[in-house]
């Protein structure tokens, strides 16, 4: 049975090889390419099961790269980890506004990378069926994976998904940024709080008139209502 496929694109030679020993050491398939051209390539025949992927490339910067393919139907869902020198909190919020799922600043550890990728995989994994629930004029349904407003569908990516589904699913009760992590993220620790006030935002875009159901609760982290602004 085949691990799982990963694109690794990365023009610094040393370091791609590096990463392709060892993800083949623990089982996975690696395919390296060097820019976003053969990257595309790569994409256009067999999608990877995760993407890793160097902020700074020839040609299209990773940033470029992430935003485009996520913005594409057929690649959309397929998770990506950065891969970066450039370690500020800005740099990392840039990535993940980018659309990145994770974020991994070089020098890296091959065993952290190794977990990185297991915890985007298993944030990957399908949602468990469930009944369907509707608060005011929103509804999900997790069996058909759709969200609807007014009747009307609402595109999100996998994540925003996950996170709505959890708060409807307990409205109305105010929800720390890390038990947030712990409930829709899932167990591993690598990931940084500010990581879910970015996906708050997307899930806020991607709700648009109903944003406002998902409140900041400041000092505390955030709340599914079905009354937004209500004392």
């Amino acid at each position: 049975m085949s691990g799982p496929r990963v694109l690794v694109v990365e023009d610094e030679r040393g370091i791609s090889e590096l990463i392709s020993v060892n993800l083949r050491h623990y089982g996975y398939q690696p395919v390296c390419v060097e820019d976003g051209e053969q990257a595309q390539r790569e994409l256009d025949g067999i999608l990877p099961d995760v993407i890793l992927l160097d902020w700074m490339l020839p040609g299209q910067s990773g940033l470029a790269l992430a935003r485009k393919w996520r913005s594409q139907t057929r690649t959309k869902g397929i998770p990506i980890l950065m891969l970066t020198a450039r370690g500020d909190e800005s740099d990392k919020v840039a990535g993940l506004d980018s659309g990145a799922d994770d974020y991994l600043t070089k020098p890296f550890s091959i065993q952290e990378l190794l977990a990185r990728i297991r915890a985007v995989l298993r944030r990957r994994a399908p949602e468990q069926a469930g009944e369907a629930v509707q608060i005011g004029n929103l509804h999900l349904d997790t069996s058909s994976h759709r969200v609807l407003l007014s009747g009307q569908p609402l595109k999100m990516g996998p994540t925003e998904f996950k996170l709505l589904n959890f708060l409807m699913q307990h409205p109305e009760r105010v929800h720390t940024r890390a038990s947030l992590l712990d409930r829709v993220w899932g167990d591993h620790v690598f990931i940084e709080e500010r990581t879910v006030d970015v996906h708050i935002k997307r899930l806020r875009e991607a709700l648009d008139t109903a944003s406002t159901m998902v409140e900041t609760v400041r000092g505390v982290g955030y709340r599914f209502t079905a009354n937004p602004g209500a004392a």
